[in-house]
């Protein structure tokens, strides 16, 4: 028999009974569209975690001050002043696998703008921010040099900040912000960055330059820097060596003996990323596996029903081989009628799938993404599964003897 008659033979038979092809393939509708949920759910999860570590800045180092004694007890990470701006110069200009690097000086304190106040955090930076944490301007400009080098009074504020005090964005370039009474001219509003992982809100925030900052809104001792230090690595490098370079430039600075702690904490924000994708990835992986067990439940229904069929058939098959058929064309029959049942139940299951992961993302807001690759792999798996689970039904169809198969009653 040619192809196509055997695929007509086969979904003859399907056709026949309705209900039980629909039953049967219930089984790997729940697992392909389990499959294909899961993983979108996951996939989104990872997308979400990498754009919240993608907002801090593209491979953010940061370099933390060590810590400092007070009355006997030691004070954590930040709490001392061993960063000085001599060691930011020497970043900036001796590692050759640094991209940019700026200060982060940082004070919690009321504002004032246009008869309004709100309490934000406020931080002292260079020029070179924006670059490292990757974060342009929207409205305005951004901090320059000249802005830094001669102290000036200027902000760039946060879409938060902009909105709570002048309820539109455009309405704050130009206007007097103060901060502990001090006026400063809003130069610019920033793009929106959202959510911290930990759920803080970036656009809750002001940048002036940080010599304003260190005479106007907290002082500190003029040589070291009281706060950290952003450090960008260049595209393509490798953060992790990154920060090896930076650690031990700064042993060499600061003359920490070998075998010593260092006076000062590195963290590789790309690192954690990788860390919190990790976790995510090994989630979803169980999920799949769980999703994957659905599916193979779906192909021992398929191989269940498809030895009924054999059983309840055996007459026709008889009939069949009197009449001409070979044994080979009675398995393929039979593999095609396993065949059909699985694709059609995972196409179903694709759709199913998909709608479910729009309808979580639409009512429920969780991000999720259906990759292409994955639905071709769940609707090609469940074909697997509906050959390998249909072989034995259809090899024992084709062993049946014609002479038996005629009397079988």
């Amino acid at each position: 028999m040619s192809p196509l008659s055997v695929l007509r033979v086969a979904l003859r038979a399907l056709v026949r009974n309705k209900m039980r092809a629909g039953l049967t393939t219930l089984g790997v509708v729940i697992g392909v569209g389990a499959v294909v949920a899961m993983v979108a759910i996951g996939e989104g999860a990872k997308a979400q975690v990498q754009k919240a570590f993608e907002s801090m800045g593209t491979d953010l180092i940061v370099v933390l001050p060590g810590s400092q004694s007070f009355g006997g007890m030691q004070g954590g990470f930040g709490s001392g002043q061993t960063l000085t701006w001599d060691d930011l110069r020497a970043i900036q200009t001796e590692l050759s696998a640094v991209r940019g690097a700026a200060p982060q000086l940082r004070h919690n304190t009321p504002v004032l703008g246009d008869g309004n106040n709100w309490a934000t955090q406020v931080f002292g930076t260079t020029a070179d921010f924006h670059a490292v944490r990757n974060w342009a301007v929207e409205l305005g400009r951004p901090l320059q040099a000249p802005d830094v080098d001669g102290a000036a009074k200027v902000a760039v504020l946060g879409r938060t900040v902009a909105e709570q005090l002048w309820g539109e964005p455009t309405r704050a370039i130009g206007e007097v912000l103060r901060i502990k009474g001090v006026p400063y001219e809003v130069v610019g509003v920033l793009t929106p960055k959202g959510q911290s992982p930990m759920g803080q809100d970036y656009d809750d925030t002001v940048l002036v330059p940080a010599k304003t900052f260190m005479t106007k809104v907290q002082g500190g001792i003029k040589q070291h820097i009281p706060g950290s230090i952003l450090i960008a690595a260049k595209d393509g490098r490798d953060s992790a060596r990154t920060a090896q370079q930076v650690t031990a430039l700064l042993r060499d600075r600061h003359k920490v003996p070998d075998g010593e702690p260092d006076d000062f904490q590195i963290r590789n924000l790309a690192e954690m990323a990788n860390a919190q994708q990790q976790g995510t990835q090994t989630l979803t992986m169980l999920l799949m596996a769980i999703a994957a067990v659905s599916l193979l439940v779906g192909g021992i229904g398929i191989m269940n029903i498809m030895l009924v069929s054999v059983t309840e058939r055996t007459r026709e098959i008889g009939v069949r081989m009197a009449v001409g058929a070979r044994p080979i064309d009675v398995l393929l029959q039979f593999l095609v009628e396993s065949l059909t049942l699985a694709v059609i139940g995972g196409a179903i299951g694709v759709g199913l799938g998909v709608g479910g992961a729009a309808l979580l993302t639409a009512n429920f807001g969780w991000p999720t993404v259906v990759r292409p690759d994955v639905i071709a792999l769940a609707v090609g798996f469940s074909g697997v599964v509906g050959v390998a689970f249909g072989i034995y039904p259809a090899r024992k169809a084709a062993a049946l003897d014609p002479i038996q198969a005629l009397r079988y009653e």
